[in-house]
């Protein structure tokens, strides 16, 4: 139910005026569903995402149908959605991957690190060195080409075989993408276990090492109910980056304790209290997700979709 005036809108000091929400739904979000969407639908779910007024939205990703059956069709969506005036990033996981994007006209791409051993072996069948090794050629191509390149660092706050994660090794696999030439990162909780004070302690050591807010985006899964309360905490770091999920769909499918992404409209309403403006229409982006959720056959776990959908109430 929607209510004039609510949220009512108090700001908090030390945060941004303004934060970028990089949309994941489409492509994070799809890809650990059970169902494959059909083509169609997934291009139409872009455009209603661009039509909310999100200006970065996650495509889909290049990578082998056999590790990713849900966007084989990475190839016969592109082209579905290329013309909308939006940011597009695609992820791309090696060379042949690159290939593929760029033949399509791709101007942002993001490669997959992971700052353990054990998911980067269950990820990538690598050592964290040699998925660097892998990625520097790609890197390095697509700012060649010059084309904007994210790199996603998982498992920063820690890791489901390994336990706790110490921040210089985080710090360390940072530091290492940025040298190869990446324009951004994304730091990952991939199995949703960080907490405000560890965000708070990862973000200063990257400073200290040279790697500044401005360069950062966090991803925040919700799997202990913790995403909202670190992302404010990232914020009050100077963090101005912020990667959600639409519906709150996604999680990870080398990791199966990962639950769902951070949903975008419980970002919204939260930035939307706070004075932060996002540029988002909040009703439109409900009304996206509830539309997805059918098409998945199932509610939207996004507290604020079924809120303002009244999901809950027909569940009864």
């Amino acid at each position: 139910m929607t209510v004039d005036g609510l949220p009512m809108v108090v700001p908090a000091a030390g945060l941004p005026t303004r934060v970028r929400i990089h949309e994941v739904g489409a492509r994070d979000g799809l890809q650990n569903e059970k169902a494959t969407v059909p083509t169609q639908i997934k291009a139409e779910f872009v455009r209603r995402l661009a039509e909310a007024g999100l200006t970065t939205i996650e495509a889909t990703s290049f990578v082998h149908p056999r590790w990713v059956p849900q966007l084989a069709d990475a190839e016969q969506l592109y082209p579905l959605v290329g013309d909308l005036p939006v940011a597009l990033p695609v992820l791309v996981p090696n060379e042949r991957g690159l290939d593929r994007a760029l033949a399509l006209g791709a101007r942002r791409v993001a490669v997959f690190a992971s700052a353990t051993e054990s998911f980067a072996k269950a990820n990538l069948n690598r050592t964290v060195e040699e998925a660097l090794a892998m990625f520097e050629p790609v890197v390095s191509r697509a700012k060649a080409e010059d084309v904007h390149v994210r790199g996603y660092l998982s498992m920063c706050f820690g890791d489901p075989w390994e336990g706790a994660v110490p921040v210089p090794q985080v710090v360390k696999v940072c530091r290492a993408l940025l040298d190869m030439g990446c324009d951004e990162l994304s730091l990952g909780d991939t199995i949703g276990v960080a907490t405000p004070g560890h965000v708070v302690a990862l973000l200063a050591a990257l400073d200290e090492a040279g790697i500044p807010p401005s360069a950062l985006g966090v991803h925040f899964h919700d799997t202990y109910g913790q995403a909202l309360a670190n992302t404010l905490a990232a914020l009050q770091q100077g963090v101005t980056t912020v990667d959600a999920s639409a519906g709150g769909l996604g999680g990870c499918p080398y990791a199966k304790s990962a639950t769902g992404n951070l949903a975008t409209e419980d970002l919204v309403w939260m930035l939307r209290g706070l004075g932060i403006e996002t540029g988002i229409d909040l009703g439109r982006l409900v009304a996206t997700s509830a539309w997805m959720a059918t098409h998945l056959g199932r509610p939207s776990p996004s507290r604020t979709v079924r809120a303002l959908s009244h999901e809950d109430t027909e569940e009864q």
